[in-house]
């Protein structure tokens, strides 16, 4: 019986041990460096024991050489008993700027740098949804550079293309119209459209960031490489709720030959990036926050900001998962919806909601990204380290 009960406690004290010391430094091990922070998430990991009770964070200036240069950057030592080195991570020092908060639904249109592909009459190795990026070895920024880049081909021509973001090459066979000009048996275009939410505008340069996962082509899953594009203003027409095993979606439309709002310059893994012309057409400038980098988000409360109930709304979440992230994932958050208003209006997440913002204690700490296909109710999210 006494072997017993020691048994016992010995099991709870390693349990102990292990919850208390070994889970929260395995954490910050595996922590990388390259995010949002600033002195009080320093004060905040010291003050709630972030990475166990023995660890001690602080934010001290490093100086690099950098290309010849010396540069300073900012970083967060960590240490065990306050005086023994654990880690070093860099981190980009919060800037004091204010950002209006997002949450419009916006008309997004990309050209795309390349061709992509249609149909292929050929009937070539390429796939509709490839992206032509050279011919010859000459890039394809538009689709009038493919007549050019073909004036002094013969019978076959080099073709290198974008496949799940891959790069590959083939050779293509050519043949001659009636007229002689030569021609690859292709259906093109260069042109995308789609809708997403807005998540931020930086309110001194106008700057924004917007749908928290880049545009794809549908066929192909690949990322669209921007030559231009522009933002549009967009309407909400209606709402197909989000049910098990069925998204949903913000059925929206927009003009894409009206006067653009904005520019788009980016379309990465982390959203779309750009700067828009007058940002009063889309926020209320009377609603700013502060960025939040990760080291702060915490898990429980949370809100979404949307506008699809026709005006600007907070709607309670509860963040059920961060994950600290060794590389950069738009799926870097869990959360489950809880407001009653957007589980009638939506019935949780669904498509077109991608982009609104996420806050936590006043801040903007990241962007809806995805729903969970079997329960719309949960949803992912991406920090805003990573859209900007």
């Amino acid at each position: 019986m006494k072997k017993a009960y020691l048994s016992l406690i010995s099991f709870v004290l390693v349990f102990i041990f292990s919850f208390s010391i070994v889970m929260p430094l395995r954490d910050l091990l595996s922590l990388e460096g390259g995010f949002l922070a600033d002195y009080s998430d320093v004060e905040n990991i010291n003050k709630t024991n972030k990475f166990g009770m023995f660890v001690r964070s602080q934010m001290q200036e490093r100086e690099n050489s950098v290309g010849g240069q010396k540069v300073k950057q900012n970083e967060i030592v960590f240490k065990l008993f306050g005086f023994i080195p654990l880690k070093r991570v860099s981190v980009v020092l919060n800037c004091d700027e204010d950002f209006y908060v997002g949450g419009v639904p916006i008309g997004l249109a990309i050209c795309s740098d390349g061709a992509i592909v249609v149909s292929d009459d050929a009937k070539s190795a390429l796939k509709e949804g490839d992206i032509i990026t050279h011919i010859n070895g000459k890039q394809v920024e538009e689709l009038d550079d493919i007549p050019q880049l073909l004036q002094d081909s013969f019978e076959e021509v080099e073709i290198e293309y974008l496949r799940k973001n891959r790069q590959f090459k083939t050779l293509l066979k050519t043949n001659r119209d009636d007229a002689g000009n030569v021609k690859l048996g292709l259906w093109v275009k260069d042109d995308i459209t789609g809708v997403g939410t807005l998540t931020f505008v930086n309110k001194k340069t106008h700057e924004f960031g917007a749908l928290g996962h880049p545009i794809v082509e549908a066929n192909s899953g690949n990322v669209v490489p921007v030559s231009k594009g522009n933002v549009y203003g967009c309407n909400l027409i209606g709402i197909n709720k989000g049910k098990k095993n069925n998204p949903g979606e913000l059925k929206c439309v927009f003009m894409a030959n009206e006067r653009s709002k904005g520019e788009i310059v980016d379309n990465c893994k982390f959203g779309i990036k750009g700067t828009l012309n007058d940002a009063s057409l889309f926020v209320d400038e009377n609603v700013t926050a502060k960025l939040g980098g990760r080291l702060g988000v915490k898990m429980g409360d949370a809100k979404i900001v949307s506008t699809i109930s026709g005006i600007r709304e907070e709607y309670d979440i509860e963040i059920i998962k961060a994950n600290y992230q060794k590389a950069a994932d738009d799926k870097s958050m869990v959360f489950r919806v809880k407001d009653k208003r957007l589980l009638e209006l939506t019935g949780g997440i669904v498509q077109g909601m991608s982009g609104s913002p996420i806050m936590q204690e006043g801040k903007i700490i990241g962007a809806v990204t995805h729903v969970f296909l079997n329960d719309p109710t949960k949803g992912y999210g991406v920090y805003v380290d990573w859209m900007i």
